[in-house]
């Protein structure tokens, strides 16, 4: 990487200006983070904090960056880039468009486990983590793509209604179901047919990310293997 007197000079700000852009941006990520449940954060957010008071149009992208290495050497975040993805039915007709897509960002823990568990994992939302693991395994064994009706059904055969907007734990089920959409774990798209519209939902990037997908496969092969009969020896 150049010497911060190299990079700057590209751009006509001090060091003090750099610092204090960096700052913004990063107190930016972390609170949004806080107040939006984890959704992501569009690139465009990030590049107006910068360009409000400058207007190299090359200086978002290196702030960003710096921000980014900030964010993961003091606080142990990855600041990682999410493409969106498009519903699978549109991705033939609008693949010129989705070259164009916002770019977005979610903040990704890489403490170790223990030091995450003890000094920044939340207890209280530790239910919504395993919803959350539960819808985006069942519409992985569907295929990545399932029906409303079909997932609600499943659902339901877990305690779990479309019409429960009391659950002890879930509070109201369906708004529980609907942020997983605004977090881009899952993307919804209606879709034409002899019985009018269906609704689906569809794996979205944050659940296609790799890390995610991982652990995912992991927990469904668990569940798989302790199924099982256990081996006959004789």
């Amino acid at each position: 990487m150049a010497t911060d007197d190299e990079d700057l000079s590209q751009f006509d700000i001090s060091a003090e200006e750099k610092d204090r852009l960096v700052a913004e941006v990063i107190r930016y990520v972390l609170f949004k983070t806080q107040q939006n449940s984890g959704c992501p954060i569009k690139r465009d957010e990030l590049t107006q904090l910068v360009t409000k008071n400058y207007r190299n149009r090359a200086l978002p992208a290196f702030v960003i960056n710096v921000a980014k290495e900030k964010l993961l050497n003091i606080f142990g975040y990855e600041m990682r880039e999410l493409q969106r993805s498009r519903p699978s039915t549109n991705q033939g007709r609008s693949s010129q468009q989705s070259v164009t897509d916002a770019k977005s960002y979610v903040i990704v823990s890489q403490l170790p486990p223990e030091v995450y568990k003890k000094y920044v994992e939340d207890g209280s939302t530790s239910h919504l983590t395993g919803f959350t693991f539960v819808i985006i395994g069942i519409v992985y064994l569907a295929g990545g793509k399932i029906q409303e009706e079909s997932l609600w059904h499943h659902l339901r055969r877990l305690g779990l209604s479309e019409r429960d907007e009391s659950h002890p734990i879930l509070g109201n089920v369906k708004q529980a179901l609907e942020a997983l959409v605004q977090q881009r774990y899952l993307q919804k798209e209606k879709a034409n047919g002899p019985e009018g519209n269906t609704l689906f939902y569809e794996l979205a990037e944050r659940a296609l990310d790799g890390p995610i997908s991982q652990r995912i496969k992991e927990y469904i092969s668990q569940i798989v293997h302790k199924d099982d009969p256990p081996a006959d020896n004789d």
